[in-house]
């Protein structure tokens, strides 16, 4: 109990929700700026979050991707490498995945598993590219994850174009349905909405994220390499393996959020001339998180209701779909300046510690 509340009284435990409600409050004020009514246009954002079964299952399919992106850049985080390249991860699982559900015909009950972790371990092998290059080449991490991102995405155009898409077209077939991940039934519940099963995995990674690096030998030595990697190598922690491990780790959860965007819901790809940017969207769930799973889940949840909710602020309150985009800026740029956050609370937690402790000195005077 004593140690919840410790939690509960730092100032850091609030700064995310502060940041929230002040990246509100500036789309609120840009709104009104423009001549809209941000309580009509924030009414409008929940209505269309919550409205029905079908919209709240689709704010379900929004915030997948930006979970297993947030999971991989939070996992990186920890373990002190900046991944920067959940896209390219993203998008290689995703092509991966598509290869296996157009090329490879076998029974459901084996084809979907395989499609799956063929994409997992290609996004794991493609982050661990980065690991490598780190490790045994010295190039910093942003550096080879951008290029790779970039690479990442004209092969996966270059695999589209040359393997599975017909001539003249820009999108694949549908993937044979032996390998899909839909949901059948839960769609039908909720009217239609692409359910599969990527929030579920999503949600196991959560506990796979957590137990792994506070509840195991390895995720304590990856931990150690992030606080302080010159410490980790005198305590006998191999520093190249744990960055390879992490990013394979890290490339995985992002391959993942690729794999159930084609097997879970659109049951095709497309050639892209940009990437969907779900991979620097993970970053800013991460950050908000705080790079705990459960903090990045929450964060997801955020994100992905205000990206679903803003089409319903365009339509009901005529309000710029872009605004949301300024909301969400706003977020991240109260989160990452913390500390102007932390100047203006830590005085009133010092207050409240100081009355606190007048009132326990005065307890113990009269005991």
């Amino acid at each position: 109990m004593n140690k919840a509340a410790e939690i509960f009284n730092k100032p850091s435990t609030y700064i995310p929700f502060i940041a929230i409600v002040l990246g509100l409050l500036c789309g609120g004020i840009v709104m009104w700026i423009g001549g809209y009514n941000p309580f009509e246009a924030y009414g409008a954002l929940w209505k269309t979050v919550f409205g029905t079964k079908y919209d709240f299952g689709e704010t379900i399919v929004a915030i997948t991707p930006i979970l297993f992106t947030g999971l991989a850049v939070g996992f990186a985080f920890r373990t002190g490498i900046f991944n920067i390249g959940a896209d390219g991860q993203y998008i290689i699982g995703m092509t991966a995945a598509t290869f296996i559900g157009l090329k490879v015909h076998l029974p459901a009950f084996i084809h979907a598993p395989l499609a799956l972790i063929v994409g997992m371990l290609c996004g794991a092998l493609w982050g661990a590219l980065v690991g490598w290059l780190k490790a045994y080449r010295g190039v910093n991490e942003v550096i080879s994850a951008i290029m790779l991102n970039w690479i990442a995405l004209y092969l996966s155009n270059y695999i589209l174009r040359d393997f599975l898409v017909k001539k003249g077209e820009q999108k694949t077939p549908n993937i044979d349905e032996t390998a899909s991940l839909s949901i059948g039934w839960l769609k039908d519940f909720m009217e239609g909405a692409r359910m599969d099963w990527g929030i579920w995995i999503g949600l196991l990674c959560v506990v796979i994220f957590y137990v792994l690096l506070w509840r195991t030998k390895q995720g304590y030595e990856l931990r150690a390499v992030g606080h302080n990697a010159d410490a980790a190598k005198a305590a006998g922690i191999n520093i190249k393996a744990s960055f390879i491990k992490t990013m394979m780790i890290s490339g995985a959860f992002a391959g993942l959020g690729g794999v159930f965007s084609v097997l879970g819901v659109f049951h095709y790809q497309v050639v892209q001339a940009a990437s969907a940017g779900y991979g620097f969207d993970g970053i800013a769930v991460a950050l908000l998180g705080g790079n705990h799973p459960v903090g990045i889940l929450l964060g997801a949840i955020l994100f992905g209701g205000l990206t679903y909710g803003s089409a319903g602020m365009n339509f009901e309150a005529d309000v710029p779909s872009e605004i949301v985009r300024i909301v969400i800026g706003s977020i991240i740029f109260f989160v990452a300046s913390h500390g102007l956050i932390r100047t203006v609370i830590q005085p009133l937690f010092k207050k409240r510690k100081s009355r606190e402790r007048k009132g326990a000195d005065m307890n113990g005077n009269v005991g």
